[in-house]
Protein backbone atom coordinates (compact mmCIF):
# COMPACT_ATOMS: atom_id res chain seq x y z
CA UNK A 1 0.00 0.00 0.00
CA UNK A 2 1.08 3.45 -0.95
CA UNK A 3 2.26 5.92 1.83
CA UNK A 4 0.58 8.33 0.05
CA UNK A 5 -2.55 6.74 -0.16
CA UNK A 6 -5.73 7.90 1.58
CA UNK A 7 -6.22 4.41 2.82
CA UNK A 8 -2.32 4.56 4.62
CA UNK A 9 -2.96 8.16 5.76
CA UNK A 10 -5.84 7.01 7.28
CA UNK A 11 -4.21 4.02 9.45
CA UNK A 12 -1.71 6.14 10.13
CA UNK A 13 -4.08 9.07 12.19
CA UNK A 14 -6.19 6.57 13.53
CA UNK A 15 -4.28 3.33 14.00
CA UNK A 16 -2.98 4.48 17.87
CA UNK A 17 -6.25 6.12 19.06
CA UNK A 18 -8.02 3.13 17.63
CA UNK A 19 -5.43 1.38 20.17
CA UNK A 20 -6.02 2.98 23.17
CA UNK A 21 -9.40 2.57 22.37
CA UNK A 22 -9.29 -1.19 22.38
CA UNK A 23 -7.26 -1.47 25.69
CA UNK A 24 -10.73 0.51 27.08
CA UNK A 25 -12.98 -2.22 25.56
CA UNK A 26 -10.78 -4.55 26.86
CA UNK A 27 -11.04 -2.95 30.41
CA UNK A 28 -14.66 -2.56 30.21
CA UNK A 29 -14.85 -6.23 28.94
CA UNK A 30 -13.14 -7.20 32.17
CA UNK A 31 -14.28 -5.08 34.65
CA UNK A 32 -17.98 -6.68 33.10
CA UNK A 33 -16.56 -9.98 33.87
CA UNK A 34 -14.95 -10.15 36.81
CA UNK A 35 -16.71 -7.05 39.15
CA UNK A 36 -19.40 -9.83 40.12
CA UNK A 37 -20.73 -7.10 42.58
CA UNK A 38 -20.50 -4.23 40.58
CA UNK A 39 -23.46 -2.10 40.99
CA UNK A 40 -26.35 -2.62 37.81
CA UNK A 41 -25.31 1.82 37.06
CA UNK A 42 -21.68 0.51 36.70
CA UNK A 43 -22.56 -2.37 34.61
CA UNK A 44 -24.83 -0.66 32.20
CA UNK A 45 -21.76 1.78 31.65
CA UNK A 46 -18.95 -0.73 30.76
CA UNK A 47 -22.05 -2.30 28.29
CA UNK A 48 -22.61 0.94 26.94
CA UNK A 49 -18.82 1.78 26.58
CA UNK A 50 -18.35 -1.37 25.19
CA UNK A 51 -20.90 -1.11 22.46
CA UNK A 52 -19.76 2.42 21.54
CA UNK A 53 -16.16 1.09 21.22
CA UNK A 54 -17.85 -1.92 18.79
CA UNK A 55 -19.39 0.89 16.76
CA UNK A 56 -15.99 2.97 16.64
CA UNK A 57 -14.57 0.17 15.49
CA UNK A 58 -17.09 -0.75 12.89
CA UNK A 59 -17.35 2.57 11.65
CA UNK A 60 -13.61 2.65 11.06
CA UNK A 61 -13.79 -0.72 8.84
CA UNK A 62 -16.19 1.51 7.13
CA UNK A 63 -14.31 4.11 6.68
CA UNK A 64 -10.91 1.50 5.17
CA UNK A 65 -12.91 -0.16 3.14
CA UNK A 66 -14.36 2.92 1.24
CA UNK A 67 -11.00 4.04 1.18
CA UNK A 68 -9.36 1.15 -0.57
CA UNK A 69 -11.94 1.27 -3.47
CA UNK A 70 -12.75 -2.52 -3.19
CA UNK A 71 -16.10 -4.16 -3.11
CA UNK A 72 -17.07 -5.86 0.58
CA UNK A 73 -16.10 -9.45 -0.26
CA UNK A 74 -12.94 -8.68 -1.89
CA UNK A 75 -11.97 -6.62 0.98
CA UNK A 76 -13.06 -9.37 3.66
CA UNK A 77 -10.79 -11.50 2.03
CA UNK A 78 -7.85 -9.17 1.84
CA UNK A 79 -7.90 -7.60 4.76
CA UNK A 80 -8.79 -10.88 6.91
CA UNK A 81 -7.22 -9.68 10.60
CA UNK A 82 -9.54 -6.07 10.48
CA UNK A 83 -12.95 -8.17 9.49
CA UNK A 84 -11.94 -10.24 12.36
CA UNK A 85 -11.42 -7.59 15.16
CA UNK A 86 -14.33 -6.11 13.62
CA UNK A 87 -16.48 -9.35 14.50
CA UNK A 88 -14.17 -10.24 17.63
CA UNK A 89 -13.40 -6.73 19.28
CA UNK A 90 -11.52 -8.20 22.46
CA UNK A 91 -8.96 -9.27 19.58
CA UNK A 92 -8.06 -6.18 18.11
CA UNK A 93 -5.02 -5.05 20.70
CA UNK A 94 -3.40 -7.84 18.75
CA UNK A 95 -2.79 -5.39 15.79
CA UNK A 96 0.20 -4.70 16.84
CA UNK A 97 2.67 -4.13 14.47
CA UNK A 98 -0.11 -1.81 12.58
CA UNK A 99 0.15 0.03 15.66
CA UNK A 100 4.23 0.11 15.94
CA UNK A 101 3.96 1.17 12.07
CA UNK A 102 2.60 4.19 12.91
CA UNK A 103 4.45 4.87 15.55
CA UNK A 104 7.79 4.80 13.52
CA UNK A 105 6.40 6.87 11.16
CA UNK A 106 6.11 9.68 13.76
CA UNK A 107 9.89 8.72 15.28
CA UNK A 108 11.88 7.97 12.07
CA UNK A 109 13.80 4.38 11.89
CA UNK A 110 13.34 1.37 13.96
CA UNK A 111 15.76 1.05 17.28
CA UNK A 112 14.93 -2.60 17.33
CA UNK A 113 16.76 -5.70 14.74
CA UNK A 114 14.40 -7.50 13.10
CA UNK A 115 14.37 -10.28 15.31
CA UNK A 116 13.78 -8.35 18.57
CA UNK A 117 10.91 -7.20 16.91
CA UNK A 118 9.24 -10.19 15.46
CA UNK A 119 9.87 -11.49 19.59
CA UNK A 120 8.50 -8.42 21.14
CA UNK A 121 5.27 -8.32 18.74
CA UNK A 122 4.44 -12.23 19.85
CA UNK A 123 5.35 -11.30 23.34
CA UNK A 124 3.30 -8.92 23.50
CA UNK A 125 0.58 -10.34 21.92
CA UNK A 126 0.53 -13.53 24.13
CA UNK A 127 -0.14 -11.51 26.92
CA UNK A 128 -3.10 -10.19 25.75
CA UNK A 129 -4.53 -13.04 23.94
CA UNK A 130 -4.29 -14.83 26.99
CA UNK A 131 -5.90 -12.32 28.92
CA UNK A 132 -8.68 -11.56 26.67
CA UNK A 133 -9.02 -15.68 26.11
CA UNK A 134 -8.94 -16.12 30.20
CA UNK A 135 -11.64 -13.30 30.30
CA UNK A 136 -13.99 -15.03 27.40
CA UNK A 137 -13.41 -18.54 28.54
CA UNK A 138 -14.32 -17.43 32.03
CA UNK A 139 -17.44 -15.93 31.47
CA UNK A 140 -18.52 -18.97 29.37
CA UNK A 141 -17.60 -21.44 32.38
CA UNK A 142 -18.71 -19.45 35.26
CA UNK A 143 -21.72 -21.62 36.80
CA UNK A 144 -21.66 -24.46 34.30
CA UNK A 145 -22.69 -27.72 35.23
CA UNK A 146 -19.97 -30.15 35.44
CA UNK A 147 -17.24 -27.07 35.35
CA UNK A 148 -13.58 -27.33 36.45
CA UNK A 149 -13.04 -23.93 35.85
CA UNK A 150 -14.51 -21.98 38.92
CA UNK A 151 -12.35 -19.27 39.08
CA UNK A 152 -10.45 -16.29 37.22
CA UNK A 153 -7.27 -17.96 38.32
CA UNK A 154 -8.13 -21.26 36.88
CA UNK A 155 -8.83 -19.45 33.52
CA UNK A 156 -5.43 -17.54 33.46
CA UNK A 157 -3.34 -21.22 34.86
CA UNK A 158 -5.67 -22.82 31.75
CA UNK A 159 -4.86 -20.01 29.23
CA UNK A 160 -1.30 -20.20 30.12
CA UNK A 161 -1.12 -24.09 29.48
CA UNK A 162 -3.35 -23.54 26.16
CA UNK A 163 -0.97 -20.86 24.52
CA UNK A 164 1.92 -23.06 25.52
CA UNK A 165 0.86 -25.98 23.93
CA UNK A 166 1.43 -27.86 27.31
CA UNK A 167 -2.39 -28.62 28.18
CA UNK A 168 -2.24 -30.43 31.32
CA UNK A 169 -5.79 -31.27 31.40
CA UNK A 170 -6.61 -30.66 34.86
CA UNK A 171 -8.92 -27.65 33.55
CA UNK A 172 -11.04 -27.94 30.87
CA UNK A 173 -14.03 -26.38 29.20
CA UNK A 174 -17.21 -27.70 29.39
CA UNK A 175 -19.42 -25.61 27.56
CA UNK A 176 -19.18 -25.10 23.56
CA UNK A 177 -18.34 -21.58 23.82
CA UNK A 178 -15.77 -22.74 26.35
CA UNK A 179 -14.42 -25.39 24.02
CA UNK A 180 -14.86 -23.17 20.95
CA UNK A 181 -12.50 -20.06 22.72
CA UNK A 182 -10.15 -23.03 23.29
CA UNK A 183 -9.78 -24.11 19.84
CA UNK A 184 -8.71 -20.38 18.66
CA UNK A 185 -6.23 -19.95 21.74
CA UNK A 186 -4.36 -23.34 20.59
CA UNK A 187 -4.11 -21.77 16.94
CA UNK A 188 -3.27 -18.45 18.22
CA UNK A 189 -0.34 -20.71 20.54
CA UNK A 190 0.62 -22.37 17.91
CA UNK A 191 1.15 -19.69 15.64
CA UNK A 192 2.93 -17.09 18.45
CA UNK A 193 4.85 -19.71 19.07
CA UNK A 194 5.83 -20.78 15.74
CA UNK A 195 6.95 -16.90 15.28
CA UNK A 196 9.51 -16.72 18.38
CA UNK A 197 10.97 -20.18 17.98
CA UNK A 198 11.27 -19.35 14.71
CA UNK A 199 13.01 -15.77 14.78
CA UNK A 200 15.05 -16.98 17.66
CA UNK A 201 16.49 -19.87 15.55
CA UNK A 202 17.07 -17.60 12.73
CA UNK A 203 18.88 -15.16 14.94
CA UNK A 204 20.91 -17.98 16.82
CA UNK A 205 21.62 -19.10 13.12
CA UNK A 206 23.25 -15.42 12.51
CA UNK A 207 25.40 -15.19 15.19
CA UNK A 208 26.96 -18.40 14.69
CA UNK A 209 27.44 -17.97 10.90
CA UNK A 210 28.90 -14.80 11.83
CA UNK A 211 31.30 -15.84 14.45
CA UNK A 212 32.25 -18.81 12.17
CA UNK A 213 33.36 -16.12 8.96
CA UNK A 214 35.81 -14.38 12.08
CA UNK A 215 37.43 -17.23 12.74
CA UNK A 216 40.93 -18.05 10.59
CA UNK A 217 40.94 -20.58 7.43
CA UNK A 218 41.97 -23.97 8.85
CA UNK A 219 40.72 -23.41 12.37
Amino acid sequence: MDDDSPSARWEQRTEIPLFLASLLFLAAYAARVLAVSMPPFWKDVCVYTMAALWLLFAADYVVRQQLSGERFPHFARTHFLHTVVVLLPLLRPLRIVPLYDAIQHRQGAPRLSLHARVIAYASLSTLLLGFAGALAVFQQERGAAGATMRTFGDAVWWTAATLSTVGYGDITPVTFGGRTIAIGMMAGGLALLGAVTGSFSSWLLQVFARESDKRPPGS
